[in-house]
């Protein structure tokens, strides 16, 4: 099958192209050039470009995209989304491109690693972020939801807030940048079911309309050769995701059984390929 034929096999919102809903966070997405750029973002770049599809760029705040995918405005959208079982239902989701702990961003002056850590304290979290359940259920905590990652890390700086839970691969960058800030990221050393999401491995996905699951199929192939060739971690290196904690899964496989077959094994690429 041609180039020209695949693009034209699949139910997109616009023929011929491909319209990627992200929210600007670096690493994980940005738009530079004509070119989806941040670790995300290159990954979708190269596979629109291998099957034939002109990227549409739509950029939105985080609360807008899993609304957008559904009613079918855009078909996919990325920018270190995890992936859990509630989001299978709504969507339709891909191979993870690499994996998380969840963690807190806090002054330097503090080394907050455990959920206990947060009781009694103000902490800032994004609109629409799937573990806020969670975060609502730790004793005495005070949350504030922001519609943007820089809008909670604003306030952590003028000390409105104690700590901010939001993407780690987003936050480490931004601290990564940032180093007059003072700040750093401490994951979760916790290992709790009643806070999978908060503690349990993360995969970051991309999620695709139910009806485009013949188009996630494609993506997944493509994603499982950049697996195979450790590409993902060249990427990554791009971004300051080099450890292997972003490339190895370490941790309970909670898709086996839900939206992959039970004997599904997560993809890997740790030192050395």
């Amino acid at each position: 099958m041609s180039l020209s034929s695949i693009a034209n096999a699949f139910e997109l919102a616009e023929q011929g192209k491909l319209t990627v809903a992200f929210t600007g966070d670096m690493p994980g997405s940005g738009w530079q050039d004509g070119k989806l750029v941040g670790y995300d973002g290159e990954i979708m770049q190269r596979i629109a470009d291998k099957l034939g599809l002109k990227i549409q760029p739509a950029l939105m705040e985080w609360s807008g995209t899993i609304a957008s995918v559904q009613s079918g405005r855009v078909d996919v959208m990325l920018g270190t989304m995890g992936w859990t079982e509630k989001r299978t239902k709504i969507m339709t989701l891909s191979e993870p491109i690499h994996y998380f702990k969840n963690g807190i961003m806090q002054s330097t002056k503090t080394s907050w690693d455990k959920l206990s850590d947060l009781e009694g304290k103000k902490i800032g979290t994004i609109t629409g972020f799937s573990f806020i359940p969670e975060l609502k259920s730790i004793k005495d905590l005070q949350l504030s939801l922001y519609d943007t990652s820089d809008a909670a890390v604003r306030d952590l700086i003028a000390g409105r807030i104690d700590a901010v839970i939001g993407d780690p691969p987003v936050i480490s960058y931004a601290i990564k940048q940032n180093p007059d800030w003072n700040m750093h990221f401490l994951a979760f050393t916790d290992n709790s079911p009643d806070f999978p999401l908060l503690t349990g491995l993360g995969q970051v996905v991309y999620g695709l309309n139910q009806k485009n699951d013949d188009l996630r199929q494609k993506m997944d192939a493509i994603i499982a050769d950049m697996w195979k060739t450790c590409e993902m971690k060249e990427i990554g290196a791009r971004y300051g995701l080099s450890s292997d904690v972003w490339f190895k899964p370490v941790g309970q496989n909670f898709r086996a059984g839900v939206d992959r077959p039970a004997d599904y094994k997560l993809p890997s690429c740790a030192a050395g390929g």
